[in-house]
């Protein structure tokens, strides 16, 4: 009873909060009437909607906890994250978007693999890139419910176990039950809720700070006046490559991908670009910077950037409990906006691509049934593994992203644009990527560049040799498609 009296605001909210889910898995589930649907959407939504859920899934807890609290290690140089985010998803809305929905609705593509293996007609290229695809993902997840384990942990006084579990019970029932269109309003409203959040943190952690002024005195005292060279916490050009490890996602991340499978037409895909580039340059605008105000609030004795906004929450000097309780819910809605998102892209992928290649199931609805189990599934593995999780919430980001970039960015981008592109060409850029991607630190000073650039120059090599090596495909002629 205590404890209610002290958290009644937050649960009010979260229960608010939650009879919306209710409304949506609802929504979603009369929606669904077959594979299409429940996987993106019947290829039938608005811009508006899109965009904000592509923005709202980008923006997870790796947002509001890591990203906003890294320059409290990286420093100055980490702000330059805001014009990367926006760089790379215009780049996404403008050269992808269009191409890739119109290709995917012409062959009837509804995951990224399959992109993979009807683009290139290859069996092999399709299951690799689905066990890449689920193998970043539990990354990915893991990095997720670390962050909202450790905010509800500080904030709430829940246990880091039970808040887990919590987070787990609600994002499995609503996303099974109503699928991609559940999913993606839920996202545009978590959208909206994680903007006004950015306004609120931002101005609370100002206030306590002393201003924007403040960021003068943290720039003269002595144990922070380093935050302000290039070379804050590594050398720049490693920070550079967990900038674009991170946002390259925007081109081939699996879930960002999925809302550009579901635009309605080409209006819908103006209307995405316009609102996901005023979220992401508004909001990143806001979070950044906040890592380094912290030093003028709580000091500079925190051992990991991942608990700065965990600790700033729970000072009742810096926000008003109103306030706060309203950005402990929007950082709820930012963890199950990227959860629901990556648990559907694993089911989908592994039902689609693995499960049903080598056992076909004509029956959609029994498909649809499968696909179900297989979420409820993997958020019980990934669960599990984030009790224990191997790395910081940046660092699992950065990681899941560059294994999209490396392996990926070959097969999506230069796939939808270059005619020569071949079966073996996406395996050869599939398993480059990969290979160098995880065994990088082997070489020698490979600490001085990040691992995501060899990656992504020896997959395209490896990609672009294999097409000019080879005389032109027959099946090239599906880009003849009208883009």
């Amino acid at each position: 009873m205590a404890w209610l009296q002290t958290h009644w605001i937050a649960v009010a909210l979260l229960a608010v909060y939650g009879a919306l889910l209710v409304r949506h898995a609802i929504e979603g589930r009369r929606g669904t009437k077959g594979r299409a649907d429940y996987y993106v959407g019947g290829r039938s939504m608005g811009g508006v909607v899109l965009g904000l859920s592509f923005f709202a899934t980008y923006s997870s807890t790796n947002s509001f906890v890591g990203f906003s609290g890294q320059a409290y290690t990286y420093g100055a140089p980490w702000l330059l994250l805001a014009p990367a985010v926006v760089v790379f998803s215009l780049s996404a809305w403008i050269w992808v978007a269009p191409r890739l929905r119109a290709f995917t609705g012409a062959v009837d593509s509804v995951t990224l693999a399959d992109y993979v293996g009807f683009r290139f007609e290859s069996r092999a290229a399709r299951v690799l890139a689905a066990v890449i695809v689920i193998f970043a993902s539990f990354l990915y997840m893991i990095a997720v419910f670390k962050g909202i384990g450790n905010l509800l942990e500080i904030f709430l006084d829940i246990p880091y176990k039970g808040a887990i579990g919590f987070v787990f019970i609600v994002v499995v029932l609503y996303t099974a039950v109503g699928g991609f269109i559940s999913v993606v309003k839920t996202d545009a409203v978590q959208g909206i809720v994680m903007s006004i959040a950015a306004i609120l943190l931002f101005w609370g952690t100002l206030n306590s700070a002393g201003g924007l002024g403040a960021i003068d005195a943290i720039r003269a005292a002595p144990d922070t006046s380093g935050l302000f060279r290039w070379d804050a916490a590594m050398p720049f050009p490693v920070l550079i490559g967990i900038i674009v490890a991170g946002t390259l996602k925007f081109i081939v991340d699996p879930r960002q991908l999925s809302r550009f499978y579901a635009l309605a037409d080409p209006q819908a895909v103006r209307r995405g670009l316009i609102v996901s580039t005023i979220a992401f340059l508004g909001v990143y605008t806001l979070l950044l910077p906040i890592g380094l105000y912290a030093h003028a609030v709580i000091g500079s004795g925190l051992a990991e950037s991942d608990l700065v906004v965990p600790t700033l929450l729970g000072d009742a000097g810096i926000l008003p409990a109103l306030p706060a309780a309203f950005i402990l819910v929007a950082m709820l809605a930012a963890a199950m906006s990227s959860l629901d998102s990556v648990l559907l892209v694993m089911a989908s992928t592994w039902e689609r691509d693995v499960i049903s290649l080598f056992r076909p199931q004509a029956d959609e609805g029994r498909a649809v049934a499968h696909t179900r189990f297989w979420v409820a599934l993997f958020a019980i593995i990934t669960a599990w593994l984030a009790l224990n999780p191997p790395g910081s919430i940046v660092t699992l980001t950065a990681f899941s992203g560059g294994l999209y970039a490396a392996c990926f960015f070959p097969a999506v981008v230069l796939g939808l644009l270059w005619r020569r592109g071949t079966g073996t060409g996406a395996v050869a850029s599939l398993v480059t990527g990969f290979t160098v991607l995880l065994c990088w630190d082997l070489v020698p000073f490979s600490d001085a560049v990040h691992e995501v650039f060899p990656a992504m120059a020896l997959s395209l090599a490896a990609y672009v040799a294999c097409g000019l090596a080879a005389p032109p495909l027959a099946a090239a002629r599906r880009l003849d498609i009208k883009l």
